[in-house]
């Protein structure tokens, strides 16, 4: 669909729907160590485990979304999914292993 001005009108999903996308997502990333440790003793999980992998998961899908909902350039949707990226990357390895606090430990 184009405007008089012969510009194409980008049409967003609903909120709503972004947001079931969201936890949808979520609730299928964490789907992968719950059926891991039901085929072997590597992966223990506790329940915090799977709450605080939640919280960072949905966090980051919902920051992603209202970020990449506001911003109208590629290039800036791009710069702010990458930097979002690094965030999420940085929490997970300190949440994991303490890789930078821990330092010498």
């Amino acid at each position: 669909m184009s405007t008089m001005t012969g510009n194409s009108l980008h049409v967003k999903p609903s909120l709503a729907h972004s947001l079931l996308i969201v936890a949808l997502v979520t609730a299928a990333i964490l789907m992968i160590p719950l059926v891991a440790m039901q085929f072997t003793t590597e992966v223990v999980w506790t329940a915090i485990d799977f709450v605080a992998a939640g919280i960072l998961l949905l966090l980051t899908g919902l920051v992603l979304t209202f970020t990449l909902r506001r911003l109208r350039t590629a290039k800036s949707r791009l710069m702010a999914a990458g930097l979002i990226s690094l965030g999420f990357l940085y929490c997970w390895a300190e949440m994991a292993v303490g890789i930078f606090t821990n330092l010498g430990s």
